[in-house]
């Protein structure tokens, strides 16, 4: 049997926390734009649905077009220097965000911001399945994918801090400058420490070179895989809820309840992205690592079951009439919406042929992001002008969200279909890998 490369596990766990840095920096360029929207839409004098397609489709057709030939250059040349690069390149756009004056220019800084992020998960997933082993593969994406929440919770920790005393003056401007300095700073750390590890290293003899099959081929390969199709399909279905709803959630609490303290909102929604979305990012990861060890099927049942019951805590949370009770609700919807995404990208990365391994997270999070990130906001922005034109504000707001919950069902289904294919397909590449 071929022996799997041995990694020091005080480097891989150092390269894990970098890389999840990185994937935080992210979501925090990507977060803030929603958190400062009211102070945005009303400065540039923006409607919903142009709000709807900066959080969104600006952004998105960018970010998953360009990431495609970024993963092909990652799966042939240096994924360091890529993810440097590419960082380097959105936090410049970032900062550039904050000296833009009207809906033209701030949409081409989000652009620029898209294109920067194509570069950022795809080598990044390559890097640590290079680092850990399939069965550990999912807990170690898992703890990747609290970039996520961290990244969320910064923003709004970061826009609770620079906001100063009157929350009704907020320079929104100096806090995309600052974000852009710090992550052009970060771009230079990763470029000096990090290290690009062996291909295949966790599944290949070390002393064997690894086979490199012509591109199409493995193409074809991947593409082949019923698993990996109902996977992608159902993580864009269901981040098509969780864009949505955090795109417009600062705008619907303000309209919820004018009074309400705007400073101490973000405060206790960057605490609930920081505690509930991390632990259940990192518990699905890990529930999927155990279980999935003694049964794959767990892959697909994990994420049907969590996206049903996030589905419900979201709309519960849209109906209740204080904002303290919408809190609480969003609390438990944030638990369980993170807890689909470890299962995901290790199917993603387990089941690509090694040599796509970037590739594959590029064309997932093509279609998770042009269905999810260019939908959602897009689509639920464009129904709240909708519902405006016979409804006040806040339950124009409240319908259109409510609406965009019930995408969450095909995401059920698919993760279904994942759940019955993944056997097969899992035992495919296995042999295909090792082969």
């Amino acid at each position: 049997m071929p022996q799997v490369q041995e990694v020091n596990k005080s480097y891989r766990s150092f390269a894990l926390l970098l890389l999840t840095i990185v994937y935080g920096f992210n979501f925090i360029d990507r977060q803030i734009l929603g958190i400062l929207a009211p102070f945005i839409q009303k400065d540039l004098d923006l409607s919903n649905t142009q709000l709807g397609l900066l959080i969104g489709l600006a952004f998105a057709i960018f970010y998953t077009v360009v990431a495609i030939p970024i993963a092909w250059l990652a799966d042939r040349y240096n994924r360091v220097n890529i993810l440097s690069i590419s960082l380097a390149t959105w936090s410049g756009f970032t900062a550039l965000t904050g000296f833009a004056t009207n809906f033209l220019q701030i949409g081409i800084a989000r652009m620029g911001v898209g294109i920067g992020e194509a570069g950022g998960s795809p080598p990044s997933h390559s890097i640590i399945s290079d680092l850990y082993a399939k069965y550990e593969r999912a807990g170690a994406l898992g703890v990747y994918s609290t970039g996520i929440p961290l990244g969320i919770m910064s923003a709004y920790f970061i826009t609770a801090t620079l906001i100063g005393s009157d929350p009704s003056t907020v320079n929104w401007r100096r806090i995309f400058i600052i974000l852009g300095i710090t992550g052009i700073v970060l771009a230079v750390i990763v470029r000096l420490v990090l290290r690009e590890p062996e291909r295949g290293a966790m599944e290949l003899d070390t002393s064997a070179e690894i086979a490199k099959p012509p591109f199409l081929e493995s193409l074809k390969v991947l593409l082949k895989i019923p698993s990996w199709w109902f996977m992608a399909l159902g993580i864009a279905f269901g981040s098509f809820m969780a864009y949505s709803y955090s795109g417009f959630q600062t705008k619907y609490i303000v309209l919820l309840d004018p009074d309400f303290n705007f400073k101490t909102v973000i405060m206790i929604l960057g605490v609930i992205n920081g505690t509930t979305y991390v632990a259940g990012t990192y518990i699905g990861a890990k529930c999927a690592d155990i279980w999935g060890s003694k049964d794959v099927r767990a892959y697909g049942w994990i994420p049907a079951i969590t996206i049903s019951v996030s589905m419900l805590m979201a709309l519960i949370s849209l109906w209740v009439p204080t904002v303290p009770m919408h809190l609480a609700a969003a609390t438990f919807f944030l638990f369980f919406i993170g807890m689909y995404l470890g299962p995901s990208f290790a199917i993603a990365q387990t089941l690509a042929p090694i040599s796509m391994r970037a590739m594959s997270t590029a064309l997932f999070f093509f279609i998770l992001n042009m269905i999810a990130l260019g939908g959602g906001p897009t689509f639920t922005g464009f129904m709240i002008d909708v519902f405006e034109t016979g409804s006040s504000k806040e339950i124009a707001i409240r319908y259109a969200l409510s609406v965009s919950c019930l995408i969450c069902i095909p995401s059920v289904i698919c993760f279904l279909v994942v759940s019955k294919k993944i056997k097969e397909d899992w035992g495919n590449a296995d042999n295909r890998n090792r082969s």
